[in-house]
C-alpha cells in the first residue's frame, strides 16, 4: 500500500502552487475524469463535467447580476443549514456584508425578525419559489436560470474562498476567511491519511457548511474519486444509506458512533463496503466495539475550521483515543500562557502553523482584534488544552474555556464526560461548570438517558466515585431529554453554563445532608 507520505508528495506534485485553487482543481479535473459521477445530492448526480458546467453557468448568473470579485454572496439551504438561530443568522449577515442571499423558501420564516438596517443585502434569490421572501424593502424573486457560461477565474490560492463560521460553542459565531489553497491542503492530507483511491464512494451526512463535509467534497475532486451527500444524520437510516451510495469511505463526528451504538444490533450495520470512517472525537471505548459490529475503522485526527489536518496518522498506527502526533507540513507545540513551551505530558494550550503557503485560514471577517488575538506570536492558538506524550502523539484534554476550577484543581470536563458515557445506561452527557457561593465552580453534568433506562442521580454519581477524582465528580446532575447543539452537533455549553441549576437539578450536597438528617433522627430515641 502506499503510504501517506508517498500519496501527500505525488497529490502535492500533481498541482503546481498556481493551480491549488477550486476553479484550477475542477478545470482540470473536468478534463480527465468528464463522464465519472463527482457528486449526488438530493437524488442529482453531476458527473465532472457537470459540475463544471454548473460552476461555468453560475459564475455567468452571478456576474450579470452585478456580483463582482470580492463580494459575498450568502447560502441557506436544506444542505447547508437545517436549523437556525435567529440571532446568528442576523450576526452573520450583518458580519459578512453580503449583497446576495440565495435560500430555499423553507427558511422564510427564520429572516422575520432580522434589521435590515444592519445588512446590505440587495437582492433575494428563491431556489424554489413557492412564496415571496422579504427583508426590508428587498423582495425575493426566482434564481436565475441558463446563463451563460464563464472561464473559470483567475484567482490564486492566497485568495478568499469561502467564509465560514464557527460554530457558537462558547458565544457569537466568527467568520473564518478561507483562501483557496486551504481547502486543497485540506484534501490532500484528508486523503493521504485515509488513503483514499480513485474508485472510492466518499458518503457524508455532515452538513455542507461545515469544514468536513466541504472537505469531502474537495477529496473527491483531489482524487478522481466520487461523493454522496445526505440530507442530515439518521440513525435510523446511517447504514442503509451507506449500502444505497455503495460507499467505501464515511464520515461522523464523536457523538455520532455512541449514538449509533445505542441503537439494537442489526444485519444492516455490515450490509456495506465502507472500510473506514473519518472520526474525529471518538471517545477510545467506542472504537473497538463499534469496528466488530460494523466493520468500520475509526481514524481519529485533529483539525479546525481555521486550521488544516494538523495532527493524525494512518490507521496502522493510531492508538485510539489520542489525535496523533504531527502530520507533515505542520508544527505543533504545546504551551503555558506565557506561549512557553511546557513538558512532555504536561497539559498546556495547543498552537500550531502551517509549512505550505495558504494551508490555514487567513483570520476572522472583521473581527481584527480575534484575529491577532488567535494568531499571536505567528502561531494559531487552538483554545484546546492537550498533553503532548513523550512518544510525540498528542492527547485532548479540554477546550481551555470550559476547564472547570474547583478546590484549587482544574478538572477536565471532557474526562467528566467520557467516565458518564461509560455508564451503560448514558446516552450523551456534558459537563460545565456553575458559581458556587464560595465564588469558585462547582461541577455540573446534563445527562441524557438511554430510552427505557431507570437510573438514578445517585447510582450514577457511585458509578463515577471510583473512576474519578473526589474534586471532579460532579455535584449538579440534572436528567434531560436533549443538549442544545450547533448543526454540526457540537454541545453549546454556554447555553448550559448560562442556564445553570434550575428546580429540576439535583444537588449531591443537598442529597447527602438529607441523607445525614435523617440518619441522626433514627439514632435519637423517641420523645
Amino acid at each position: 500500500m502506499v503510504s501517506a507520505s508517498q500519496l501527500r508528495a505525488q497529490w502535492s506534485q500533481s498541482f503546481a502552487p498556481a493551480d491549488r485553487t477550486l476553479p484550477a482543481m475542477l478545470t482540470r479535473q473536468a478534463g480527465r475524469f468528464a463522464q465519472k459521477p463527482l457528486v449526488a445530492a438530493g437524488g442529482t448526480t453531476w458527473t465532472y463535467a457537470d459540475t463544471y458546467e454548473a460552476a461555468a453557468r453560475c459564475a455567468g448568473t452571478l456576474r450579470s447580476a452585478g456580483i463582482e470579485p470580492g463580494d459575498r454572496v450568502t447560502v441557506i439551504c436544506s444542505n447547508r443549514i437545517e436549523f437556525l438561530e435567529i440571532v446568528q443568522l442576523q450576526h452573520i449577515l450583518s458580519n459578512c456584508a453580503a449583497r446576495l442571499l440565495v435560500m430555499e423558501a423553507a427558511y422564510a420564516e427564520n429572516l422575520a425578525l432580522l434589521h435590515p438596517p444592519e445588512l446590505a443585502i440587495e437582492a433575494i434569490w428563491l431556489i424554489d419559489p413557492t412564496t415571496d421572501v422579504r427583508i426590508g424593502k428587498v423582495v425575493s424573486t426566482s434564481m436565475p436560470r441558463g446563463s451563460e457560461r464563464r472561464a473559470a477565474a483567475a484567482v490564486g490560492p492566497g485568495d478568499l474562498a469561502l467564509i465560514l463560521y464557527t460554530s457558537g460553542t462558547t458565544g457569537p459565531s466568527k467568520g473564518v476567511c478561507c483562501p483557496q489553497a486551504q481547502y486543497f491542503w485540506w484534501a490532500v492530507n484528508t486523503a493521504s491519511l485515509l488513503q483514499l483511491r480513485a474508485d472510492d464512494v466518499l458518503c457524508t451526512s455532515l452538513p455542507l457548511f461545515h469544514t468536513n463535509a466541504l472537505n469531502t467534497f474537495y477529496q473527491a475532486l483531489l482524487t478522481g474519486s466520487s461523493v454522496c451527500f445526505e440530507m442530515r444524520f439518521s440513525a435510523s437510516r446511517f447504514f442503509a444509506s451507506l449500502a444505497h451510495h455503495r460507499a467505501t469511505v464515511t464520515y461522523v463526528l464523536g457523538a455520532m458512533v455512541p449514538i449509533l451504538l445505542s441503537r439494537p444490533c442489526s444485519a444492516e450495520e455490515a450490509a456495506h463496503a465502507v472500510r473506514i470512517a473519518l472520526a474525529p472525537g471518538v471517545p477510545a471505548q467506542f472504537h473497538e466495539e463499534f469496528t466488530q459490529r460494523t466493520g468500520i475503522r475509526l481514524l481519529d485526527g485533529w483539525g479546525s475550521t481555521e486550521t488544516n489536518f494538523v495532527l493524525g496518522t494512518t490507521m496502522e498506527h493510531q492508538k485510539p483515543g489520542l489525535m496523533g502526533p504531527v502530520f507533515e507540513g505542520f508544527q505543533a507545540r504545546v504551551v503555558d500562557d506565557q506561549d512557553n513551551d511546557v513538558a512532555a505530558d504536561a497539559p498546556g494550550e495547543l498552537v500550531v502553523r502551517a509549512d505550505d503557503p495558504s494551508a490555514f485560514a487567513t483570520g476572522y471577517f472583521r473581527a481584527p482584534e480575534k484575529t491577532a488575538e488567535a494568531w499571536r506570536n505567528r502561531w494559531f492558538h487552538t483554545g484546546d488544552r492537550v498533553v503532548r506524550q513523550s512518544d510525540g502523539y498528542f492527547r485532548f484534554i479540554d477546550r481551555l474555556k470550559d476547564t472547570i476550577r474547583r478546590r484549587g484543581e482544574n478538572i477536565s470536563s471532557f474526562e467528566v464526560e467520557q467516565v458518564l458515557l461509560s455508564h451503560a445506561g448514558v446516552a450523551n452527557a456534558a459537563a460545565f461548570p456553575v458559581r458556587s457561593p464560595l465564588a469558585e465552580d462547582e461541577v455540573m453534568a446534563a445527562v441524557i438517558l438511554h430510552p427505557g433506562q431507570q437510573l438514578t442521580e445517585a447510582e450514577l454519581i457511585a458509578f463515577c466515585e471510583p473512576r474519578l477524582p473526589y474534586f471532579a465528580i460532579p455535584r449538579y446532575l440534572e436528567f434531560v431529554r436533549e443538549l442544545p447543539t450547533t448543526e454540526s452537533g457540537k454541545v453549546q455549553k454556554y447555553k448550559l453554563r448560562e442556564r445553570g441549576v434550575t428546580e429540576k437539578t439535583w444537588d449531591r450536597e443537598t442529597a447527602h445532608d438529607s441523607r445525614t438528617q435523617q440518619a441522626e433522627a433514627r439514632k435519637r430515641p423517641p420523645t
